[in-house]
């Protein structure tokens, strides 16, 4: 555990937050505890958390907290904090906002941050079309909202989704999400007209090709919904919550291709991919897709909530005045915050930061699964990676493993998620701004976990 000597971070604000892990208490502390004993009286049962930390501050690589606990921070809030906690130009332009104006609801009265973040957007997406975006609060909203879109550009009702998707958890939205626990059971009746087919998933598809896989899916999609009735595919290139699945090459590409021949809207969910998580800035481009709708959230507005729809004009401009929209989206101050993190991107150097970030998991991971047969799968692109870890003998999922590997991480000070329809799969999503170090020594972390178990 690193105690003398790091770099130091600047927490605008606040005092520099030392890049290290620091256990002073046991995980949780006693500050924290009394703030989960509050939360237990306070806040429905149905919102949980991962670790039981009451976080004062967080920056670099590491969260701290009321404890005086700095984590090593594998998680970025989901994928959120990609420019890092609190990063300087996000902090200066939110206060710079703050004292212009708060709200004036962009259908209301516009204002030019709204734009300027569209116009980047339409810039930086996949694809030299002309293009239009519109802006809300949420990945769920921004996904449902793509669906309205291409349902009312086509005119026909069916949307199909993908084995092992997550997409939100708001009514349509969990009709699309594949896992039934925690996210679905109990809650349905679900949106109609929302079907399933198959995901190609190498690592279980018994050396299934791309083509072969997609064809596998088109098939199913044929004679099951119905080309005449579908709006709409939509699919994560790399899969979330499913498990950070990588879609074997070719399988996109082909679906892309089946969608445009028949009319049909190919709809990217870039939430959790999206914005230089990959090494590129959506993960579409590794596949050297176009897809006609792009859907982003998480780390576009530096920890600020948006999230936006970007698609081809003739889509997103086919819908009638007032049909898109809302009182928060695109709030100023989440407006300022994505310029400034796109600006962090640029200037930082975080697309080519995720690739180097990419090269220590994969080569660290590999070299753990070469040594252990319960990492039955290294997987992943730049900043975005997942072992899945399995009984060696017969391949099965092993969610208890799992567990106790995160268990383990959270008591040595690393914070680490965990996903997958199984509850096999350990996920990898450190904030850009983490040092080699600190990184490092948190995979240190999980191969001691993995001895433990």
């Amino acid at each position: 555990m690193t105690l003398v000597d790091t770099p130091a971070t600047t927490t605008p604000g606040g005092p520099a937050l030392a890049q290290e892990r620091r256990l002073v208490t046991a995980i949780p502390g006693p500050r924290s505890q009394e703030l989960i004993a509050r939360k237990a009286q306070a806040v429905a049962a149905g919102v949980g958390h991962t670790l039981p930390i009451s976080v004062v501050a967080a920056g670099g690589g590491v969260v701290v907290d009321a404890d005086g606990n700095s984590l090593i921070d594998l998680g970025s809030g989901i994928a959120v904090t990609g420019v890092g906690n609190s990063a300087p130009r996000v902090v200066d332009a939110v206060a710079a906002q703050l004292n212009a104006f708060t709200h004036t609801c962009f259908t209301v009265s516009p204002y030019e941050g709204y734009v300027a973040v569209a116009e980047k957007l339409n810039e930086l997406t996949p694809g030299d079309h002309e293009k239009r975006s519109a802006l809300f609060n949420s990945g769920a909203e921004a996904v449902e909202n793509a669906i309205k879109i291409a349902r009312h550009y086509t005119k026909k009702q069916a949307v199909v989704a993908f084995d092992h998707a997550y997409h939100g958890r708001t009514n349509l939205t969990m009709g699309l999400t594949a896992k039934n626990i925690p996210y679905k059971s109990g809650f349905g009746p679900f949106a109609p007209e929302v079907y399933r087919a198959p995901l190609s998933y190498p690592f279980r598809d018994g050396g299934l090709d791309g083509r072969e896989a997609a064809a596998r899916a088109i098939l199913q999609i044929e004679k099951q919904v119905g080309v005449e009735n579908l709006a709409a595919i939509i699919i994560e290139p790399i899969q979330g919550e499913g498990g950070f699945i990588v879609p074997a090459t070719g399988f996109l590409a082909a679906l892309v291709e089946w969608a445009n021949k028949n009319g049909v809207v190919f709809i990217a969910d870039e939430v959790q991919t999206g914005f230089a998580r990959t090494g590129a800035w959506f993960a579409s481009e590794h596949e050297g897709i176009v897809p006609d709708v792009i859907v982003t959230a998480k780390g576009i507005a530096g920890g600020l909530p948006l999230s936006a729809v970007t698609g081809r004009a003739e889509i997103m401009d086919s819908a009638m005045a007032g049909g898109l929209g809302g009182t928060y989206a695109g709030s100023p101050l989440a407006c300022a915050a994505a310029l400034a993190t796109i600006e962090t991107y640029e200037q930082d150097g975080l697309v080519e930061r995720a690739k180097e970030i990419g090269s220590v998991l994969i080569g660290r991971l590999n070299a753990l699964r070469t040594a252990d047969p319960r990492i039955g799968d290294v997987r992943g692109r730049g900043a975005m990676v997942a072992i899945e870890l399995v009984d060696p003998a017969t391949g099965a999922p092993d969610a208890a493993l799992t567990n106790a590997v995160a268990k383990f991480a959270h008591e040595q000070g690393v914070i680490l998620l965990t996903c997958g329809t199984y509850g096999n799969v350990i996920r990898f999503l450190p904030p850009l701004t983490i040092s080699d170090e600190l990184l490092i020594e948190g995979l240190g972390v999980i191969a001691e976990g993995l001895k433990q178990a």
